[in-house]
Parts: C-alpha cells; sequence; structure tokens
C-alpha cells in the first residue's frame, strides 16, 4: 500500500516538483497543441465523467464504434491515470475509496479531504476554489451538470459545506452537520458559510457566470431574486414567494427552447427539479412528455462556451459534468450508463471542436472515481455470484491466493437460484439478478440484437459504489502534456491554476504531496502514457 507523507508542505512544493513537466502549461511558456505552433492558453474546459472508470470508456468504445473504433475522448493526444484516494476526517489517513464531494474537492482546491466534504480540508478548514480564483482574477466562470447543481461535484467549485448534504432548500442538523462518534451532532462552526445551504450559497456569490444543471427544488423564490439582483437572466422560475413551500406546480423548469432564445450574459438554467433526465428513458418518453424538453450535456456545453468565450478579455474557466454515467452505474443499469457515457463523450466532442478552431483552448477529460467494478465478461460466460460452486479463496501455502483449489469443470454451472440469465434492464431491481446484460456492437452480424446470447458485448458489476481505482485522463490543446502522468487527483488543481495564471499557486493552504511513484512525469517504461501534439 502506498505510504503519505503526513500534511506538512505547501502546494508550492508540490507544484515546484512539478515544474519541469508543467511549465509548458504556463501563459509565459506556452507548448504545442492540436495546431503544432506555440499557444497561449486562455481559457480551460474541465469535462468529468462522474463514476466513469476505464472500462467504461472501453465499454462504451466497443458498444458505439467497435473494438477498432475510438471515444472523441480517446482521440486526444495525451493519455494518464488519476489516483483518487480521500483522507479519514480529522487526519491524514488515506481512505482508499473517494465520494464525489471529496474527489471534487481535490480537483478545486488541491487538497485531499474526507468523504462528503466540500471545499473544506479534513480539519474542516475552508479552502478557496478554482473557479472562485478565476471569478477573482477577472476570467469568465461556468459550471454545468447533469446532476443537481447543487450536487457534490459542481458544488465543490461554488460553495463550501462541511456535508454535501447540505444543498437545501432549507437548513437541517442531519443535512448539514457531521456527527460526533457518540452520536451527537458536532458544535455548529464560527463560519456559518460552511452550514449554509449550498443552493442559498450558489444563488449570491456569483462565483459562476453561467449554471446549468438540474436541482430546481434545492432553490427558493428568494433565491431567484438574489441572483436577479447581480445580473443574472433565471431560466424558467423558482417558484412564488407568497407560498410556503414550493412545489412543480409553483416552480417552472427551463427548456431548451429558453435555453436557446439567450444570446448573452449571466444566466442560471434548471432544467429538471431533480438530476436531469436519463437520455435512453428521455428517447423512450411518448412526444411532448416535459423531459421531452431537456436540452443534452452537448448542448449544454456549447452554449456555456458561446456565452463564455469572449465575456472576459482574459478567458474563461468551465466546468462540465455528466453524472449519470455514476448514478446508472450505482444501479448497476448496464444499458443506461452506456448511453450516458456516449452522452457526455459528445459534450467532450462539443468542448474540444471549440478548442479546434480557438487555438488557445485546454481541454481535460477526467472522472472523480471509478462506480461499482463495470467489467466486461467473455462471450458466453458468467460471473463467480452466479456459479453453483464459485471457487474458494483458500490455498495453505497463501491465504490470498485463490489458485487452489481451481474451479473444476463440473462445478463450472450456474446456481439458477443465483442467476436470471441475460438480462438488460434495471440492475437495482432484483438482489438476486446477477446475469449479464448484453449488447450488439457495430462488429457483429446484422440481426444480433441488445440482451441475445449473440450479442458480443457482455457487461457485468461487482458492486453497487465506488470503488478505489485509478481513472483515465486525456487532454488537448496547450499544455495538454502536462497531463500525460501518473498523477495524484490534487495535481489537477496545480496543473490548472497553472495553465490559467502562468505560475504556481502561491498563498494556498497546506495539501498533501504525490506519493513516491507519483508526480509530473510519465512512470518508466515506454508506452505507459501518451502525449502526441497532433490528434490521432
Amino acid at each position: 500500500m502506498r505510504s503519505r507523507p503526513t500534511k506538512i508542505l505547501a502546494v508550492l512544493a508540490v507544484t515546484g516538483a512539478l515544474a519541469a513537466s508543467t511549465a509548458a502549461t504556463a501563459n509565459s511558456a506556452p507548448q504545442q497543441g492540436g495546431h503544432g505552433k506555440k499557444q497561449e492558453i486562455r481559457n480551460v474546459i474541465y469535462l468529468l465523467g462522474d463514476g466513469m472508470g476505464r472500462t467504461h470508456v472501453t465499454a462504451g468504445r466497443e458498444r458505439y464504434y467497435g473494438a477498432e473504433g475510438k471515444l472523441n475522448m480517446e482521440r486526444l493526444p495525451s493519455y494518464g491515470a488519476v489516483a483518487t484516494s480521500a483522507v479519514e476526517k480529522g487526519s491524514d489517513q488515506p481512505a482508499l475509496v473517494t465520494d464525489s464531494a471529496s474527489a471534487a474537492t481535490a480537483w478545486s482546491s488541491g487538497v485531499k479531504t474526507y468523504n462528503a466534504a466540500i471545499g473544506v480540508d479534513s480539519y474542516e478548514k475552508k479552502l478557496p476554489t478554482l473557479m472562485e480564483q478565476a471569478k477573482k482574477s477577472g476570467f469568465a466562470t461556468g459550471n454545468v451538470s447533469t446532476a443537481e447543481i447543487t450536487d457534490a461535484t459542481p458544488a465543490a467549485q461554488m460553495s463550501h459545506a462541511l456535508l454535501r448534504g447540505c444543498q437545501g432548500p432549507v437548513y437541517s442538523d442531519a443535512a448539514c452537520l457531521p456527527k460526533k462518534d457518540d452520536g451527537s451532532y458536532e458544535n455548529k462552526p464560527a463560519d456559518k458559510t460552511l452550514i449554509t445551504p449550498i443552493a442559498q450559497q450558489i444563488a449570491r456569490n456569483g462565483t459562476a457566470d453561467v449554471i446549468f444543471g438540474g436541482g430546481l427544488a434545492r432553490f427558493a423564490p428568494d433565491d431567484q431574486k438574489a441572483l436577479g439582483s447581480q445580473g443574472y437572466q433565471v431560466l424558467g422560475s423558482f417558484g412564488d414567494p407568497a407560498l410556503p413551500a414550493q412545489t412543480a406546480e409553483s416552480q417552472k423548469v427551463a427548456t431548451k427552447a429558453d435555453l436557446d432564445k439567450v444570446k448573452g450574459g449571466k444566466v442560471v438554467g434548471l432544467f429538471n427539479r431533480g438530476n436531469l433526465t436519463v437520455e435512453k428513458s428521455k428517447a423512450e418518453l411518448p412526444a411532448g412528455a416535459p423531459e421531452k424538453k431537456e436540452p443534452t450535456l452537448a448542448e449544454l456545453t456549447k452554449k456555456s462556451i458561446s456565452l463564455l468565450d469572449g465575456r472576459s478579455k482574459k478567458g474563461f474557466l468551465l466546468q462540465v459534468e455528466g453524472a449519470l454515467i455514476d448514478k446508472r452505474s450505482h444501479a448497476n443499469d448496464a444499458s443506461q450508463t452506456l448511453g450516458e457515457i456516449k452522452a457526455f463523450d459528445d459534450a467532450v466532442k462539443a468542448a474540444t471542436d471549440f478548442a479546434k478552431k480557438d487555438g488557445h483552448t485546454l481541454v481535460v477529460v477526467t472522472a472523480d472515481h471509478e462506480c461499482a467494478g463495470f467489467n466486461i465478461i467473455e462471450k458466453g460466460t458468467f460471473t463467480n455470484a452466479e456459479a453453483a460452486a464459485p471457487p474458494a479463496n483458500n490455498d495453505s501455502g497463501n491465504t490470498a491466493n485463490n489458485s487452489v483449489p481451481a474451479r473444476s469443470s463440473s462445478a463450472n454451472v450456474k446456481d439458477p437460484a443465483r442467476s436470471s440469465g441475460i438480462v438488460n434492464g434495471s440492475g437495482a431491481g432484483d438482489a438476486k439478478n446477477f446475469g449479464p446484460a448484453t449488447f450488439r456492437t457495430p462488429d457483429d452480424p446484422a440481426g444480433v440484437k441488445d440482451g441475445s446470447e449473440d450479442a458480443s458485448l457482455w457487461l457485468t458489476y461487482l458492486s453497487g459504489n465506488h470503488t478505489g481505482a485509478d481513472v483515465p485522463i486525456y487532454a488537448y490543446g496547450p499544455g495538454n502534456s502536462a497531463f500525460a502522468a501518473s498523477q495524484e487527483n490534487t495535481e489537477l488543481y496545480s496543473k490548472m491554476y497553472r495553465s490559467l495564471f502562468g505560475t504556481a499557486p502561491h498563498g494556498h493552504p497546506p495539501t498533501h504531496p504525490p506519493p513516491r511513484g507519483r508526480g509530473g512525469g510519465p512512470p518508466p517504461g515506454p508506452g505507459a502514457f501518451v502525449s502526441q501534439e497532433d490528434v490521432r
């Protein structure tokens, strides 16, 4: 297991160690991008596929483009890996599996923190975020998600909370205050921001110029008033001020038609009272269903870029989250997971198309963690969970080695009580449902259908929750090679900071330096990670 030094070094030390690999991202020392010439970085677009592990990417590629194809993200010139661990609350002890809140705080503030924390370190100290710093320095800023805009990933750029569940619309101890070991709530902190509902913070701090996502039910009419006083155009309505509580009838979600009418300025658009609708489900709804009026993530990305481009002479920072990859992985629903991977990858194309024309935009594509242990298994096979006699984890020579005894051919059969066979429906519906989901690919013969034994892509899950696996990262544009590395999630903060400001972060709170063997450069061995100045 990797050892982690104690929390004693400033992020300046980390970025100093990364100088050789990240200096190329500075505005003062630009690097070649996709255009093959020296380029200045003015804009950073950071796209995050929530829960998207390496296998998610592979499965998405094979499903939609075949074994020899590539997703848009895989066509970007630099490829690396990101380690995703968090820390335990009130300590520097590693927590090997992160949640979205601590992961988002790592890249937005450069510090490892405890699961559920938003914009605070493991000792509950408030941290500046990259988006706050960009806004303060005069950059235009945008935040887009297919989740509630108050959810962990978007919230970590625009707010600070002791618990991610403190979303609003009202305060409660249960949602906003951590518990002590004895089950009682912690004392309320002196900084009341940390227990102010995230929706209220977002509506008042002006951190993002463009805010698109879901979560209308988290907001109240006074939030719309606060936004209006800052010059925001609010699409739809946050509700009736005369009512004590807002309902679906009193609030009006924004629609794609509303989005299309926007020509400029600061804008907030919330297109669902909760998360946005899963694309596969939306496609299956009848014409006229309200969910049909929701824009896609690619459309939100294009509109955000058009609103931010040229808004500031300095440039812009835009974060885009494909949140439903994670949420459908939690449900073990492979069909909807694949659809969300494709929808996210379409947003990557929208960002990259702009970057190719602009020539001054760095595009970074990654994930916060892997979700559910997504697996591609051999056609016609099944998982240990489905076996009548799964191999035991016992070997007299090494108790961690399950090679002895091996699964015998007679025992290698399905247990009908533990498997319903191939199924492509919602994995959350039946706890005994271990059946693989099967999907045709472009390589399959005509007539092969999803859900059949003939389909070549067989998918299963290990878990209903996150895993501790490293996640992939891709980059395009000036400075892209800085991300062709094996790196900690906290390093993404310092690399994007340097890209925007041309210098390492100064006066930043302490952070965890990368463990030995991790750093700004590629690991030993040829071909582990790639950086090419021309898109493949």
